[in-house]
């Protein structure tokens, strides 16, 4: 175990208790999907005389690996992702500078009828459209510390270990974020979003993705950046966070590789924290 100080508090950070909560990434077999992108796949190499198979007689195992970060599996966005990448303050996920430990926040929320709420969205909310409002998150994070909510991970109700390998679509649209909602995060100053949906956004959303632009502070309907823009800032989607993991604090480690793009595969992993002194 470590220890962890957080302004006035030290805590014990249970490190040898790793607590994933990415999805495993199969190739050619079942996994999350949306918008109807190909799904991940993979095919032994072959060069010449070489085969990457040990079952079919090659020395070792070589495989060519397809897919989409966004739309197969747990991945984690940059400002990149609305951005031109061109534009110097449009960072990859390569150019990330991630602290090891992370402060975060497991929530669970139910996310609640638009219709219902005060929260607004732009195109306008659908009959049947289910947000996670500003209300839902104020409760849920009001007893914790800005210095807390580094890091903020939200598992929907109800958690189904379906979420794995569900294909969303406009016919199932999952639940999003209204303007509000994301605003509330951005006043806490949480700087790594995580959520087990395929996207802040609704998925039919007239290609505005609003609420991305918000948490980056992009200027809607832009593609660059500019100086008040929240570039180190990160979106972590289609996690899935087990029903054994408890809300609460923990710290986490948000495991990327040195992708040159918008988006990478990642593996977040939590750590839990029991404080010991006060």
């Amino acid at each position: 175990m470590i220890r962890y100080q957080l302004l006035e508090h030290e805590y014990l950070v249970h490190s040898q208790m790793p607590l994933s909560i990415a999805i495993e990434q199969s190739f050619n077999h079942t996994q999350p999907n949306h918008y109807g992108a190909n799904l991940a796949s993979k095919r032994s190499m072959q060069a010449g005389g070489f085969i990457g198979d040990t079952e079919q007689g090659g020395s070792c195992n070589v495989n060519e690996l397809y897919l989409n970060p966004h739309c197969n599996g747990t991945h984690t966005e940059t400002i990149r992702h609305i951005c031109d990448s061109s534009h110097p303050l449009s960072l990859s996920v390569a150019e990330l500078s991630l602290a090891p430990l992370i402060p975060c926040v497991l929530i669970s929320i139910n996310p609640e009828l638009a219709s219902k709420t005060t929260d607004s969205y732009t195109p306008e909310f659908a009959e049947q459209d289910h947000i996670i409002s500003r209300a839902a998150l104020s409760q849920a994070l009001d007893s914790y510390s800005n210095e807390q909510l580094q890091a903020v991970a939200i598992r929907t109700l109800p958690n189904q270990p379906t979420k794995c390998q569900q294909h969303y679509n406009a016919q199932q649209q999952p639940a999003f974020f209204s303007r509000e909602a994301i605003l509330y995060l951005n006043e806490r100053g949480v700087e790594h979003l995580l959520v087990d949906l395929p996207s802040l956004d609704r998925l039919h959303d007239d290609g505005l993705l609003t609420c991305h632009h918000l948490f980056w502070q992009v200027t809607e309907g832009a593609h660059q950046a500019s100086q008040l823009s929240l570039v180190h800032k990160t979106v972590t989607e289609l996690i899935y966070v087990p029903e054994q993991i408890d809300d609460g604090f923990y710290l986490l480690t948000l495991q990327t590789p040195a992708f040159n793009n918008d988006a990478a595969p990642s593996r977040p992993v939590l750590f839990g924290t029991q404080i010991i002194n006060t």
